[in-house]
């Protein structure tokens, strides 16, 4: 009788679980709809200068189903784009609200890269590692962002040691890390003046992208430092000459903020 009444609980269990799948992938389709109609059939005929008929394509879409995490994240993004952060935000923390397993990387990136809002970004990114690890947002690791917060807020220390052990972990599962991490860990050293080992990393960034003009600017201000003049006289000629023709830090969003240590001309 036990092993029967078990049988029937589980064929239960089975019956429940394939019902809220088939609701689930209904609800799916549904919400792609509204996505088509509102985003790519209108919001997207629209820049984020055109702010007004932007956000009202996105309203109507959030009318018919205001769960939908993908249309708060859209309204958010032109705002960042336009450095209305606070704006943004709300709209960004309703995405989150709906979908944290999507998007709360991509707040913690926005903090961190547009808002300037280290220490929440930091925040953020524990709580992603926790969630997945340390997984990717916008081509870099979590962890890169974090040591990055920490770089910005002058924690130099901490910075050096996250940037450390995430070039280890990226060499060791690609066999290099990204030359922005090499760059940024050489910047931590360098702002501890322990120049000749920042020159070790802006060399190993300059080997992966061989006209990085801030590298070699860094490069150039360690060889001063150690007394090697004409060395950085040179390497900084040759840096200018590489910034004019558009050889700098090349990040996707560069166009709207500019990355942390990226040298003016």
């Amino acid at each position: 009788m036990k092993i029967c009444f078990t049988f029937v609980l589980l064929l239960f269990a089975v019956s429940l679980m394939a019902q809220n799948s088939q609701a689930n992938a209904v609800q799916k389709e549904a919400q792609q709809k509204i996505v088509d109609e509102y985003v790519h059939n209108c919001a997207k005929n629209y820049s984020f200068y055109n702010m007004n008929e932007l956000q009202e394509c996105l309203d109507e879409g959030l009318k018919k189903d205001p769960t939908i995490a993908y249309l708060w994240q859209q309204k958010a993004m032109p705002l960042f784009k336009m450095k209305k952060y606070e704006a943004g935000m709300v709209f960004c923390d309703k995405a989150v609200e709906h979908d944290p397993h999507r998007w709360l990387s991509y707040r913690a990136y926005i903090k961190c890269i547009f808002a300037r809002t280290y220490r929440e970004a930091i925040i953020d990114f524990e709580k992603c590692k926790e969630m997945s690890g340390n997984s990717y947002e916008m081509d870099h690791t979590y962890n890169f962002y974090i040591a990055l917060s920490h770089l910005q807020l002058n924690e130099f220390d901490k910075a050096e040691e996250i940037f450390k052990t995430d070039i280890a972990e990226q060499t060791d599962l690609r066999g290099e890390a990204h030359h922005l991490d090499l760059f940024y860990y050489g910047i931590t050293l360098y702002e501890q003046k322990k120049w000749e080992q920042a020159i070790e990393e802006f060399d190993k960034a300059i080997s992966q992208y061989e006209n990085f003009s801030d590298a070699k600017v860094y490069k150039a201000f360690c060889l001063g430092r150690i007394g090697q003049e004409k060395r950085a006289n040179d390497l900084l000629l040759e840096a200018k000459t590489d910034a004019k023709n558009g050889y700098t830090i090349n990040e996707d969003n560069m166009i709207f903020e500019v990355y942390p240590y990226k040298v003016k001309w």
